[in-house]
């Protein structure tokens, strides 16, 4: 883990927050360049959009493929504050990000190490590392918070 990466996720958790204020479930994502800048952001925006794909990693990676000029993100970093779903996983692994910094651990749909490996899976042409728990404690607090609200 780097310092972008602490500084991306300090980001990712405040799209979190914001996401949380627009009634989303609280997930934030960011897109670092190979250089470790931030290129690209993402919430999500289901209930908004109504788009079953509008997870926060979903909303990045099409924004940096847009910034870059290209859907080949080889050398990019994705930081988000959940592990990423099996739907997002799949995302990932065709857009080429090289490595995935998360936050909380989602033991009911993770497909980064709990419930699933698919970012790691030998079988399939492109893996990418993984680093998890990076700020657990603030981005599951996050959503804890958040579902709590809605009991």
């Amino acid at each position: 883990m780097t310092a972008a990466d602490l500084t991306a996720m300090g980001h990712a958790l405040a799209l979190a927050a914001a996401a949380a204020d627009a009634a989303e479930i609280p997930v934030g994502a960011v897109v670092l360049d190979p250089s470790g800048r931030i290129v690209a952001e993402g919430r999500n925006t289901r209930e908004a959009t109504h788009d079953p794909t509008g997870h926060a990693e979903v909303e990045a990676l099409r924004s940096a493929a847009a910034s870059a000029g290209t859907w080949n993100l080889e050398g990019h970093t994705l930081v988000v504050t959940l592990e990423p779903c099996v739907m997002c996983a799949g995302a990932i692994l065709q857009s080429r990000i090289a490595r995935v910094v998360f936050g909380a651990w989602d033991e009911k749909a993770g497909a980064a190490g709990s419930m699933y490996d698919v970012l790691r899976d030998r079988r399939l042409p492109h893996r990418a590392e993984v680093i998890g728990g990076v700020e657990e404690a603030a981005a599951t607090a996050l959503l804890r918070d958040f579902f709590e609200q809605r009991r």
